[in-house]
């Protein structure tokens, strides 16, 4: 069985990222696998604020 708790606490860290931290990850990736984690978590942040905005009516 897997550790939820920490993996819940990795995805807590992982949504606090910023643009240019997601970016950095990407950069230094160590391969085309975590690369593309990377590109993915930097998407979906992105698309979760996208999200936000739009039920805001601020778009």
């Amino acid at each position: 069985m897997c550790d939820v708790s920490k993996y819940s606490k990795m995805f807590d860290d992982m949504k606090n990222l910023q643009p240019e931290d997601t970016l950095q990850l990407v950069l230094e990736a160590k391969g085309e696998d975590e690369r593309f984690f990377f590109e993915m978590l930097g998407n979906f942040l992105l698309q979760q604020k996208q999200k936000k905005v739009i039920e805001r009516n601020l778009f």
